[in-house]
């Protein structure tokens, strides 16, 4: 008999960027730093840095890995080498 192993299909990362007003990410797995100037998401591509003015979140999902973020995106970019400088996820520092 032939073995099999079932291997999880990895989400697809896709970001769209609406007017560079308003930024959807899928596929994120967390958020390790969020501020008004930029944030890094962690998704299933990796981590993504986003720079801008005034950013907020309108959605955070991490159960179906949807983020939304408006403010003003002047740059999107995956650090394949990026390394948490905080010490643990926003997510771990709130709810210590």
């Amino acid at each position: 008999m032939e073995e099999r192993k079932i291997q999880k299909e990895q989400p697809k990362c896709n970001i769209l960027i609406d007017d560079r007003k308003k930024i959807s990410i899928s596929a994120v797995e967390d958020v390790d730093t969020f501020d008004e100037f930029g944030f890094v998401a962690i998704t299933a591509a990796g981590a993504l840095e986003v720079k801008g003015v005034n950013l907020h979140i309108s959605k955070l999902n991490i159960d179906t890995g949807e983020l939304i973020v408006e403010g003003e995106i002047d740059s999107c970019v995956f650090n394949n080498s990026y390394s948490s400088k905080s010490g643990g996820s926003l997510f771990s520092r709130i709810f210590k």
